[in-house]
């Protein structure tokens, strides 16, 4: 579950012998607990807007003038809220201001991974059936993809241009296998490391086998998750060969 973590700073605090945030950062990092944040500026840089009877009204300055504020913010990826606490405890703002752990509202994170599964799903029907429509309905229409055999497609129409060549070599439908699935979900963005293998019969009647590592990164748009990028890389033989002993 998703929580965002609040690093309020205190004015009135000495910082002086605060420990450094970034042995903190690095070790959430590689636990892959901590998804991102950053530092905010100073509450005199904000600008608080509020709307009556249809005005925009501005404000130099922050909401509220307290000697406690918001100097920045982490979002975690904890199993439980005990957990998130845990981690909050220990960083070293902690010692002289406060960290106020919330939890993300509702399962939106757990929505977006099932959505995002669903669409690698619809990959391996769309393939199957050879249906490029269904394929192309995954991707945004500004997609960025370096295809194992044509290189690098920007755009829907390319995209449909590579697929329909790639069609044009094999008959009957194209078998996706999924071997490997790694997710990341952010708010707007997720990200999956996969390694897919393609099973087809050529035109020629030869069989056709292949197994490309694919990195793909994702975009919501509106209410969907599409593909906004998707990079899929085979194994190359570069000639190295061990020596002998």
């Amino acid at each position: 579950m998703k929580y965002m973590l609040l690093v309020c700073g205190d004015d009135t605090a000495d910082a002086s012998g605060m420990a450094p945030v970034q042995p903190w950062v690095e070790e959430l990092a590689q636990r892959e607990v901590r998804l991102h944040g950053h530092r905010l500026a100073v509450p005199a840089d904000a600008v608080t807007v509020r709307v009556r009877d249809g005005e925009v009204l501005r404000t130099d300055g922050p909401f509220a003038e307290t000697k406690e504020y918001v100097a920045g913010y982490d979002i975690l990826d904890c199993d439980s809220l005990e957990e998130a606490v845990a981690a909050a405890a220990k960083h070293p703002v902690a010692t002289i201001g406060a960290m106020e752990v919330r939890p993300f509202w509702g399962d939106e994170g757990e929505d977006a991974e099932k959505q995002i599964r669903h669409l690698d799903k619809e990959l391996t029907l769309a393939l199957r059936e050879r249906n490029i429509e269904r394929h192309l309905a995954c991707y945004t229409p500004d997609a960025e993809v370096v295809h194992a055999m044509s290189g690098l497609e920007e755009g829907i129409d390319a995209l449909r241009k590579a697929q329909e060549r790639f069609f044009a070599t094999v008959t009957g439908p194209v078998e996706r296998e999924v071997l490997e699935f790694r997710l990341r979900v952010d708010e707007s963005v997720a990200f999956s490391h996969g390694v897919v293998r393609i099973r087809a019969t050529l035109t020629t009647g030869e069989p056709l086998t292949g197994v490309a590592r694919v990195t793909t990164g994702y975009r919501a748009v509106a209410d969907r998750w599409l593909i906004d990028h998707e990079h899929a890389s085979v194994p190359a033989d570069l000639g190295i060969r061990g020596s002998a002993s």
